[in-house]
């Protein structure tokens, strides 16, 4: 959820609901600022009051990455091309590649952030080779992706395979066949 407050623009990241005894309940949040980054905790007491943020959506699609800026084009109008920093997109920059469909958040006329595809394929480059008996630590091993990210996946996956990330958790989710 993406709320404003503090005449700011900021993220929910988790919500923890505390009742004490004897204690008016309050509500924990952990958010982060869109404009700037910077994660932020706060509490808030039943009486108050947050709205939604008015967000305006738009599809569009990765183009490329030259000098810190990652370039974008509205779906269907490629005319239409703006771009972001790396702080803007606060780590979601090493998922895209290029023609990836992506969802524009712009605020008051302001282009904010893009949110990803939830899961997406990528390609494996390195993959070290997964030696017998090497399962004391849970069948884990590290390999890189097309886009240099490194992933904790099992140990049957090998380089050249092609295997499906959750974005958000940056976490493997499955092996796509061929």
């Amino acid at each position: 959820m993406i709320i404003e407050y503090e005449d700011g623009l900021y993220e929910v990241l988790d919500a923890n609901f505390l009742r004490m005894q004897q204690r008016k309940p309050v509500m924990k949040v952990k958010m982060r600022d869109m404009l700037s980054g910077k994660v932020k905790e706060t509490s808030f007491q039943p009486s108050d009051q947050l709205g939604e943020a008015e967000l305006s959506r738009m599809q569009a699609s990765f183009l490329y990455e030259t000098r810190g800026q990652y370039w974008f084009c509205e779906v269907g109008n490629p005319k239409n091309r703006f771009s972001l920093t790396p702080d803007a997109l606060s780590g979601k920059e090493k998922f895209l590649k290029p023609n990836t469909e992506v969802t524009s958040l712009s605020w008051n006329d302001k282009l904010i952030s893009v949110k990803l595809p939830i899961k997406m394929d990528f390609k494996v480059v390195t993959a070290p080779p997964a030696i017998k008996g090497d399962t004391a630590s849970g069948g884990g091993k590290q390999v890189e992706l097309e886009t240099g990210v490194r992933i904790t996946v099992p140990l049957f996956v090998n380089e050249g395979d092609t295997v499906r990330v959750n974005t958000e958790t940056e976490s493997y989710v499955e092996r796509v066949q061929k």
